[in-house]
């Protein structure tokens, strides 16, 4: 009967273990971190320049070849906003 009960524990811990990020969105979110409009704004601001420095920097030398047709279509499409 102990040997059952060790194994269940066990596997609970072994569970838990390999469910804790779930665990961690589903009874621990994340907090809202910005307060206002304009924070919302200059974050993604700062997130679609992120986007597109990187995407320049993959073009390197070789330019737009260097890319492929979905990331050159996002490249566009970030250039646009």
């Amino acid at each position: 009967m102990s040997e059952v009960l060790i194994l269940v524990i066990i596997v609970a811990a072994v569970l838990l273990f390999f469910n804790r990020e779930w665990i961690k969105n589903r009874f621990f979110p994340e907090k809202h971190t910005n307060y206002t409009i304009d924070d919302q704004f200059n974050s993604d601001k700062r997130e679609r320049e992120k986007e597109i420095d990187k995407l320049l920097s993959k073009m390197g030398k070789n330019g737009v070849n260097d890319l492929s047709e979905r990331e050159r279509k996002r490249l566009d499409e970030l250039s646009k906003m």
